[in-house]
């Protein structure tokens, strides 16, 4: 493209590893950043009336890609916005989740609170709407439910 931006992707991947949010602000953080804003999207006891047991992410061949893309096309719509560095991480779990595990983490540091605020907010609502990644739900009850991305 050719264009100067400042906006530094630290991490935008699926992982089936454990993630954190001390993970995210940690990589994200630097001297220049008056602001870190984060997000932690954990896995409820409940749905929709009914109690949850565990939950399992499941991806789509191509959702490391998308991944990658979503944060990609956010960074090209905002580049023209950062006079400073703005830094990107985002990740989600893929594979068994139990009660109280990170799902979806994201971190945004920017020079000012507002620009970390809304850019992280875009952030997980790209992720959850366009990566195609499934959740299958396991109640207490013993039934099964599954959850499309994107829906």
């Amino acid at each position: 493209m050719g264009t100067e931006t400042n906006f530094e992707v630290v991490s935008a991947v699926l992982s089936a590893e454990s993630i954190s949010v001390e993970q995210a602000i940690k990589a994200v953080e630097s001297e220049s950043a008056g602001a870190v804003v984060s997000f932690s999207g954990v896995v409820r006891n409940h749905d929709g009336g009914k109690a949850v047991d565990r939950l399992s992410y499941s991806a789509h061949p191509t959702a490391h890609q998308v991944m990658k893309e979503v944060v990609e096309q956010l960074v090209a719509e905002h580049s023209g916005e950062a006079a400073q560095p703005v830094r990107i991480w985002a990740a989600h779990r893929i594979g068994m989740l139990e009660i109280g595990d990170p799902a979806l983490v994201c971190a945004v540091a920017a020079a000012h609170r507002g620009q970390a605020f809304a850019v992280c907010s875009e952030l997980v609502d790209r992720v959850k709407e366009q990566v195609p990644i499934w959740k299958e739900q396991f109640f207490t009850d013993g039934t099964v439910e599954w959850v499309g991305a994107g829906e």
